[in-house]
């Protein structure tokens, strides 16, 4: 048996009463028509830590829990363990039998772990960058049903900087210069970036204080404690016009060439009183549960490697939050550990650590799945911490996730020794939706004591995903749990980048390369595809279809190109024509393809960014910032190979393959013919700097897409996985 976890001094939140109103309002948005047959109530917790019951009484299911999170996860496991139905990302309501199944045997549940957290900064953008209420309401339904208790509630903190610069006696413009666009919010407040996407409409800042005490008041109710922002010194140049005298110092330069931001010296005392009127504002607005997240140096080196400077720099961040808040818990995230190792020695490490008391911070360990910081930094050196998975980088559009690796890294952290203050597990993707499983598994480990079996979880998960277990659906799932669910990368569509031939060996943004046989996934496809007849009126079934369609065929990418070159080198223009033509058609097929699920539509993404705009202006910036983010990520344009964040973020997505792929390859392709029409060399790049051109007007480019799918998911992937067999296998 696995020990059980060390309880830290850390103190989540002091218990409240379990509010069994917002719990049952919970279930009649979860099981709209069977709401009348869940009672629920509360049970005390168990030394701390949640704990929920689940029994039958007669017709109706009991759900007790020592909160309103532990109520929720009580109903999650009756529909995943009784019902046989998975609440999957993007929950959606759930219709259960007239008479509901009954519990063989009252269950009751503790959870190992005090915190179990959720999101990643960068989620904010690369998923709910145009959230609204609606949206927000079922993410947070189903974090409670998954034992979530501190997610990173950032929502809205464009209004605590308007007013705490302010009140520094900023100006509008100088203001207005510092706050970043909707889709690069997590690089302001991470000190990354400044003003890039902005400036930043009043109107977006008067309704996001709405929206995140929304957002707030519902996980609040649900006995979540959410996580704040904290402040970090990141200020804007211009303090030094506002405030005469004031030190400050400018970081390293960050990803691709961004210059780096400002920030206070940690000894000025401007310092401690802007950072504790920005924890005051910020209270005023959204009220506080004493956790703050602060993350100074996200990729980006201090000034100086001086330990005595470092442990300044963090005695005055936690110092600002305290004098705020007396019971100020900072939340760090230790990615900073990994990506910046070099600088990051022991020393400056413990330094930084050091200098917050250990019952008042929570180390993040981001990629525990993947590169364990917790064993290099000997366990934090006895901060309390929490395991996390990272995955899904930029949100990009992939079947992948290594989910043997996770389950291996928990189950050796969990039998660890050496583990200390282990106080939680948690999720830090930077994207949602792809690939609902690794969410599923992870956030299922919160109610478990050892980690299960990958292939025993895996067959009921797919049996609870498609509403009945299949034997041609299962075996398309081995396939896929010994390629793609085997893989951390994001294996991607080579046509996705800035057109070119393929040269072996480059890093290329799509990892267009799978680590695997591509074969064997067109197998699975086939397999899957057997059991529609069975399982074809599942929504479920049909995302994973298109999405396995779109992924086996991005796999004829390499090649489809690589028989261009081929042409183009024998100086066969007709062979090169028959190529191109197998090119772009594969890019219209693509295109409808995906065109075929609600989720792959840039429409969409563009709608709902402009749906926040009050004036056409206003639409006009957002939806540069919905298009741009997704695919030069930012104002640079350069013409070498991943040299800047172009493609960080791309999207494969019904419109992002017809006008903004398409158009690229077939221009290539043009060039290509008139260097063999004309004898004139084929020169890469002024191809490449016109394209830099033609990228930037397209963010800028207001043109409408399908909000709405189109065409029949499972009859267009079985047509087009006919057409291309004879390249698949």
């Amino acid at each position: 048996m696995i020990a059980p976890l060390a309880l830290s001094l850390l103190v989540v939140q002091a218990p409240h009463p379990v509010d069994l109103v917002a719990a049952r309002a919970l279930v009649a948005r979860v099981v709209p028509g069977s709401a009348s047959r869940f009672e629920v109530a509360a049970i005390p917790d168990s030394a701390g830590l949640d704990a929920f019951e689940v029994e039958s009484n007669g017709p109706k299911v009991i759900l007790r829990g020592s909160s309103g999170v532990a109520i929720a996860s009580a109903l999650d496991w009756y529909l995943e363990h009784v019902a046989g139905v998975n609440p999957s990302l993007p929950l959606m309501s759930i219709a259960l039998p007239s008479t509901l199944p009954p519990v063989p045997a009252p269950v009751h549940v503790v959870t190992p772990y005090r915190v179990r957290y959720f999101f990643n900064y960068c989620t904010f953008s690369y998923s709910m960058a145009w959230w609204n209420w609606h949206d927000w309401q079922a993410m947070i339904d189903w974090m409670a049903l998954k034992g979530i208790n501190a997610p990173l509630a950032v929502t809205g903190q464009e209004a605590v900087w308007r007013q705490v610069l302010t009140d520094f006696g900023f100006s509008r413009k100088q203001i207005a210069d510092f706050l970043v666009g909707p889709a690069y919010f997590p690089w302001g407040w991470m000190a990354n970036i400044d003003g890039l996407g902005g400036p930043l409409p009043d109107s977006w800042i008067d309704s996001h204080i709405t929206l995140e005490k929304q957002i707030l008041a519902r996980e609040r109710s649900l006995g979540m404690t959410p996580v704040l922002q904290g402040f970090t010194g990141h200020v804007p140049k211009s303090i030094t016009d506002v405030i005469p005298g004031t030190t400050i110092h400018q970081t390293g330069d960050w990803s691709a060439g961004f210059s780096g931001t400002w920030f206070l010296d940690p000894q000025d005392s401007l310092f401690q009183r802007m950072g504790k009127r920005f924890v005051e504002r910020q209270t005023e607005l959204f009220g506080t549960d004493h956790l703050y997240a602060a993350d100074p140096f996200n990729e980006i080196n201090p000034p100086s490697n001086d330990s005595t400077f470092i442990a300044r720099m963090s005695g005055a961040i936690y110092g600002a939050m305290r004098s705020a808040d007396s019971a100020a818990t900072w939340v760090l995230q230790g990615w900073f550990l990994y990506y910046q190792a070099r600088f990051w020695r022991d020393p400056q490490a413990q330094a930084f650590l050091g200098a917050v008391p250990d019952s008042h911070m929570v180390v993040l360990d981001l990629w525990g799945d993947r590169y364990p910081v917790w064993r290099a930094r000997r366990a934090f050196y006895g901060k309390p911490w929490v395991w996390n998975v990272l995955y899904n980088f930029g949100g990009k559009v992939s079947v992948n996730g290594d989910l043997p690796s996770i389950a291996a890294n928990l189950d050796s952290v969990l039998s660890s020794e050496d583990r200390g203050d282990l106080v939680g597990l948690g999720k830090t993707m930077e994207g949602l939706g792809t690939n609902p499983v690794v969410p599923d598994f992870v956030m299922d480990q919160t109610w478990e004591a050892r980690v299960p079996a990958i292939e025993d979880w895996t067959r009921d998960y797919v049996a609870r995903r498609y509403g009945a277990a299949d034997s041609s659906a299962w075996h398309a799932w081995r396939i896929l749990l010994a390629t793609a669910f085997r893989s951390a990368a994001e294996t991607g569509d080579f046509l996705a980048e800035r057109p070119g031939f393929y040269v072996k060996g480059t890093a290329y943004r799509s990892e267009p390369l799978a680590p695997y046989d591509p074969r064997l996934l067109a197998a699975a496809l086939d397999t899957l595809l057997q059991a529609a007849p069975a399982l074809g009126a599942n929504d479920a079934y049909r995302y994973d279809v298109v999405n396995l369609t779109r992924q086996v065929l991005g796999q004829l990418a390499v090649p489809f190109v690589d028989s261009v070159r081929d042409a183009f080198e024998r100086k066969d223009r007709p062979a090169l024509s028959r190529a191109e033509a197998r090119v772009t058609g594969l890019l219209g097929d693509l295109d409808t393809l995906v065109g075929t699920r609600r989720e792959f539509l840039l429409g969409r993404w563009i709608a709902e960014a402009k749906r926040w705009g009050t004036t056409a202006a206003e639409r006009r910036l957002y939806q540069w910032n919905a298009r741009n983010i997704i695919t030069l990520w930012g104002e640079k344009c350069t013409e070498g190979q991943n040299d800047d964040l172009n493609l960080y973020a791309y999207k494969e997505w019904q419109g992002i393959f017809g006008s903004y792929f398409l158009p690229r390859w077939r221009e290539f392709f043009r060039r290509l013919d008139r260097s063999l029409a004309t004898g004139v060399p084929f020169d890469r790049k002024p191809f490449a700097a016109d394209m830099c051109r033609w990228e930037q007007n397209w963010s800028r480019d207001t043109a409408a897409y399908p909000t709405e799918p189109s065409g029949d998911p499972v009859r267009t992937a079985r047509r087009l996985a006919a057409k291309y067999r004879g390249w698949l296998h």
